[in-house]
This record gives structure tokens, sequence and C-alpha cells, in this order.
């Protein structure tokens, strides 16, 4: 007989059943379960989550947010259309929603963030199925739903991924929420933890940058100087007045750019009338280097070092005097 899957588990057909310590098995079992579903068997039960569940019509004001976002805010092309597309046709697919865990008058969603901030805009009712759900299990039904889809962001889902460590759950579940493993989650934390927290957000979601390029920014700003050069750069003009698909490319270049090189010495020879003192003369920006040769030994030298006083107090004098002073 097939494996059932978590979320199979959580669509069992059978809504009359009493069995508390069934229940309280499934609770602790369901981490461990999820981690054995392949990418077709999530989007299988994704789907049939929902399949043959009762709809019910609730006022988008009684849903709270997921305590931990898997999306970056922004009114993208994607999210307009989908605004527009339930104002002419109505809500396609219901979202998925759990009782609220401290308040039974209210609900909180477990996926369909968009769909529920859709609803709000255009002051509507949303279509909902409500399930019973325990933390861990919503929190992994809605990292698994939206893998299925593939349509958060590498970015997007590595802060979630830092998101759900901060608030306490274990690597596994996180790991059962994104279906990934130890390497690639390792990878995912790396970046969110790296990157400075205001470069992510200038940067958004980044759609169509993945985790190769990503890794290079994180590489590049490892040196506190470039990490520095981010901060700036993001909040500059042309990094603000630039398409968001620009944004992170524009970033690697300025970050990539070579430092400016020094100017070159200019060299420059002098030689006393007795010919018994030679100098060579190196000025290099604001430094300036004299090497001396003497046919009388370093006596010379040594002068010049007892004498830098008078002849500084003398160059001075000389200064004031060509400026009126």
């Amino acid at each position: 007989m097939a494996r059932k899957g978590l979320l199979d588990s959580i669509i069992s057909p059978d809504e009359t059943r009493t069995d508390a310590p069934a229940r309280a098995d499934y609770a602790r079992r369901g981490a461990s379960r999820a981690m054995m579903l392949s990418l077709d068997e999530i989007a299988q039960n994704a789907n049939r989550l929902l399949d043959g569940e009762a709809v019910v019509s609730l006022d988008p004001a009684l849903i709270d947010d997921s305590p931990v976002a898997d999306r970056m805010q922004g009114d993208d092309e994607e999210y307009t259309a989908l605004v527009e597309a339930i104002r002419s046709d109505g809500q396609a697919s219901p979202i998925l929603v759990r009782p609220h865990p401290d308040n039974p008058a209210r609900y909180m969603v477990v996926f369909g963030r968009r769909r529920l901030r859709a609803a709000k805009q255009l002051g509507i009712q949303i279509r909902a199925v409500v399930k019973p759900m325990e933390d861990v299990a919503a929190i992994i039904a809605q990292g698994q739903e939206n893998s299925a889809r593939a349509d958060l962001t590498f970015i997007e889902r590595a802060l979630f991924a830092r998101k759900l460590l901060e608030r306490g759950h274990s690597k596994d579940t996180v790991k059962s929420a994104l279906t990934v493993d130890d390497t690639l989650l390792s990878r995912m934390l790396s970046v969110a933890e790296t990157v400075p927290e205001m470069v992510i957000k200038a940067l958004g979601p980044s759609k169509g940058v993945g985790r190769d390029r990503w890794e290079e920014l994180k590489r590049l700003v490892l040196k506190p100087a470039n990490a520095d050069v981010a901060r700036r750069y993001v909040q500059s003009d042309g990094f603000l007045q630039s398409e968001p698909d620009q944004r992170f490319n524009r970033l690697l270049m300025e970050l990539a750019r070579k430092p400016t090189r020094k100017p070159a010495m200019e060299t420059r020879s002098w030689s006393s009338p007795d010919r018994r003192v030679a100098a060579k003369v190196g000025v290099q920006g604001r430094a300036v280097n004299i090497s001396l040769s003497s046919s009388k030994g370093d006596g010379f030298g040594i002068w010049l070092t007892e004498n830098l006083d008078e002849i500084y107090d003398n160059y001075r004098r000389s200064q004031d005097a060509s400026n009126g002073d």
C-alpha cells in the first residue's frame, strides 16, 4: 500500500472521528513523515488538501497573517494581475486557514496570503477551507505548498528558513517545509545571514536570481569594506531609479569595480653645482621620497636632517611672503 504523506493526514475524509490519541500521534510524527515526501507527492497533496473540502466565505478582516511570512511584500506585476483577475472573474481557488491558536473568534492563514491580501484590497469575502492544525503542521504545509508551485525566489526561501529557526523551529521542520537537504539549507542560511538586511530588502524578491548569484554577492560582502559599499549603493539615486530587474546586476557590478589605482610616481633629479651631491626625488600623490648620494660620504645627508627645523622655517617664511602675509 502506498505511503501516505503529511498533508494526507490533514485531509482525512473521516471528519467524524474522535480518536484524540491518533491526532496526538500525528502531531508527534508529522515533521518526520514529511521528510519522506517527494516533490510530486507534495504537489498532489497540496491540491488534494482542498479537494472535496467544504469551502466557506469569511471576512478577510477575521484572518491574521501567518506568523512567518514566506514572501517579500511588493506590488509586482503578478500580484497586480491577480487582483485584476479576482476583480473580474472572482476567486478561482480557496485559501487554507486554521482556527487562531489564541483567539477562537479569528483565523490564521496557512497558505494563500496574496489571495487574502487581494480580497482585503478589493473589500470582498474570501473563499477558504478551515482546517484545525498545529503550528508545526501549518508551517510545513505552508512551505510545501509554495515549494510545489515553485514560485518563491531563492532569497524568499532563504529568509523563510532563517525566520523559522529564529522562532525556535527545528532544522528538520525547516527542511520539511522547504523540501531541502542539509547542504542546501546551510547555503540558504549562509546567504540570509551574511548579506546585510537592508541590502536584501532593497533588492526585494529578485525574480530570476538564483542561488549562484546570491552566493556570489555573499562572497563579495564578506569583506566589510564591500558590505559598506553595498549599503551605500542601495540608497543611491542610481540604484533607486533603475528598474527592479536590473538592480541585482548593478550592485554586483558596483562591488566588482577595481579599486582606483594610485597615480604613477613622478621622478625628478637634482645635483649640486659642484656635482658632489645628487638627489633623486619621487613624487606620488602627496608622498615625496628623496634619495641622496654624495661623493663626500653621508655628511650632507646628516647635516640635512640636523637642520630640518631651520630649513622648514625658511620654507614657511617664503610661503608667507609669496602670499603677501
